[in-house]
């Protein structure tokens, strides 16, 4: 993802640090916001995936520590769920002031029930999607359970959560007492989308059918499966970013896709890992390398998207011809594989010990088509542009761009 580091203050002028994630192009179909979990930062890998899945469909990502979290400034002993919600509003008015207010707000857990009481405050918003949201920020003192009595007594107490500790406030508990959701919820009048586990054992399931019963229609739910609270499963967070990217689609709105086109045909980007970021137009796609040669395996390596443009290219390319001459066929199947042979059969190299790249391509086609029109689709597979493409010379030119 392309990536730009913020900052921003808080209704108390506090700096709150911020990672604006874009589509590799920077061309930006809509921008959301991201609301972390209790006591999360904005590093964490299952918010990077599901930012991924959004920049890829071209929806830019702001995503942000809380007050006296990660590197924001302010004391977190100070916050409490009312503070989490007014930090998301300010973060909702910097995109507004120097981008574009969001369009879409997502949270994590009790970022999902400050995502819920926020909506009402930000009009820009057109749809919310919640992540292992309780239906009560109450809820929450669930984790602090054993602390509870002595924050209540001693006015606070120090808190172990994920391996780190917190001074919890008495004005915290009071200020979760004191929320109350269910009404906000039915008054949001704005698409819902409720992403849940089963097997969540911190957040039960169900505090999303108590979500999904308070919210008016349209009003979504998808099950999460067997993923943990904290979808430390990389498969579990790039599920769910997949759906949020999909289902937001249908309910914000999208600049028409001729705004959206660009000089470059195509445009990619690689951060620190192996996992690129491609835009073609106004299609998003990935690539990595498998996890054997280091990758993360969340998309098709190069030679992948080599075979895929020759594969496509050719079933187009006979579709196109079997049209204008009215054959029959009803299907194109093209099976396509890479690798490196010995140049045996190569007349022009002398060296014969060098390897040349060799693409085997088997070509399926479904139709009530004798073997002369078999036989003519074959050959019209060669005329394919992309096939003349690799067989012409090619000539790159690369440059550093200013």
């Amino acid at each position: 993802m392309q990536r730009e580091k913020l900052t921003f203050n808080n209704k108390n002028g506090e700096s709150l640090t911020a990672r604006l994630d874009l589509p590799a192009d920077g061309k930006v179909r809509a921008y959301a916001l991201f609301a972390n979990c209790f006591t999360c930062n904005i590093d964490l890998t299952p918010i990077n995936n599901i930012s991924r899945a959004l920049t890829t469909e071209g929806i830019a990502v702001l995503r942000f520590d809380f007050t006296g979290l990660g590197e924001s400034e302010g004391d977190f002993a100070d916050t409490n769920f009312s503070s989490n919600v007014d930090d998301l509003i300010a973060a909702a008015q910097f995109l507004d002031q120097y981008y574009e207010a969001p369009k879409l707000i997502i949270g994590h857990s009790l970022g999902g029930a400050a995502v819920l009481m926020a909506a009402s405050s930000l009009p820009s918003v057109e749809a919310i999607a919640t992540i292992a949201a309780p239906s009560e920020p109450s809820h929450v003192q669930n984790l602090l359970q054993s602390h509870a009595d002595e924050i209540r007594n001693k006015g606070e107490a120090d808190v172990t959560l994920a391996g780190r500790t917190f001074k919890i406030k008495k004005h915290f508990l009071d200020d979760l007492d004191n929320a109350n959701m269910k009404n906000i919820i039915a008054n949001l009048k704005k698409p819902l989308l409720v992403l849940h586990s089963p097997a969540d054992k911190t957040v039960g399931i169900n505090n999303a059918a108590e979500i999904y019963q308070c919210a008016m229609h349209p009003k979504s739910f998808i099950s999460l499966d067997q993923s943990d609270h904290l979808m430390s499963k990389k498969e579990d967070s790039l599920y769910a970013g997949t759906m949020i990217a999909t289902w937001v689609q249908k309910y914000i709105t999208m600049p028409e896709e001729e705004d959206l086109q660009t000089e470059e045909q195509v445009v990619t980007r690689t951060g620190k890992s192996y996992t690129t970021e491609a835009r073609a137009g106004i299609h998003g796609l990935t690539a990595d390398e498998p996890k054997s040669v280091g990758g993360a395996d969340l998309g098709p390596n190069p030679y992948d998207y080599l075979l895929t443009a020759l594969g496509s290219c050719t079933g187009m390319t006979i579709r196109r011809y079997a049209d204008r001459k009215k054959l029959p066929l009803e299907e194109v199947r093209v099976h396509l594989s890479h690798k490196k042979v010995h140049a045996n059969d190569c007349e022009e190299c002398e060296n014969k010990e060098v390897k040349i790249d060799y693409i085997e391509r088997e070509i399926e086609v479904e139709g009530e088509l004798d073997e002369k029109q078999r036989q003519r689709l074959l050959n019209i597979a060669n005329k394919c542009p992309v096939h003349r493409t690799l067989h012409n010379e090619i000539h790159v030119a690369s440059s550093l761009k200013e």
